[in-house]
């Protein structure tokens, strides 16, 4: 029986090329996206399953993770992009962390046993340079860069919670020409993409606990 992964946020964009890139490999893909419509457009380009999943919803996880099943491929690539000051707009604030934090970690909660008990899983957290502090947090202004930097924390703290067959990583897959990355981007969607992938694929000798580009360790 193939892996199963369920990639949020892959209507679209780097999620859309990972989603695509753990095909390729042989995965049995679910697509996670918060509008159902386009979840289902996406699915059916990619000739892979879908499922309606808001990440700021924990209804929504719990729902979701009920209909898949059993998980062995977790890819929390979902993200929001507000640019204004974080001080702002306190509700920008609130929903970023949902997005890039809650939500990733109530996802996590959910499938975390289930792989425990098979000594296999594959968590695999799509982050940013711009929350790394080696890289002074050199986010535009708003909550991005603070929500991708407690993401990394996360990251960090649950390699030390799970079983080593449960392998849980972060990356940064560079500035990707997407609809939030913009057409001047130097990299494509595949290019971005490709980390994660490896990640998620990893033999039983890969990493935990670390934080990635271009399949190279980066600093926290």
């Amino acid at each position: 029986m193939p892996k199963r992964a369920l990639v949020t946020g892959a209507n679209r964009g780097i999620g859309y090329g990972i989603a695509k890139g753990l095909l390729k490999e042989g995965l049995d893909v679910v697509i996670g996206a918060r509008d159902a419509s386009s979840g289902a457009e996406a699915a059916q380009q990619l000739q892979c399953g879908h499922i309606q999943l808001d990440v700021a919803d924990l209804g929504s996880i719990e729902r979701a993770i009920d209909d898949i099943g059993a998980i062995d491929v977790l890819v929390n690539n979902a993200g929001v992009l507000y640019e204004e000051p974080m001080l702002e707009n306190p509700a920008h604030f609130e929903q970023s962390m949902q997005v890039m934090l809650h939500g990733p970690f109530h996802l996590i909660r959910r499938v975390a046993p289930s792989m425990a008990e098979k000594q296999y899983g594959r968590i695999v957290n799509v982050s940013s340079e711009w929350g790394s502090f080696a890289q002074g947090l050199e986010a535009p202004p708003g909550p991005y860069g603070v929500a991708k930097a407690a993401l990394n924390a996360l990251t960090l703290a649950l390699a030390r919670e799970l079983p080593s067959s449960v392998k849980i990583n972060a990356m940064c897959p560079g500035w990707v020409a997407t609809e939030m990355g913009g057409s001047s981007a130097p990299l494509s969607v595949e290019q971005g993409a490709d980390t994660a992938v490896w990640l998620a694929t990893l033999d039983d000798d890969g990493p935990t606990g670390g934080f990635f580009q271009n399949r190279h360790h980066i600093g926290w």
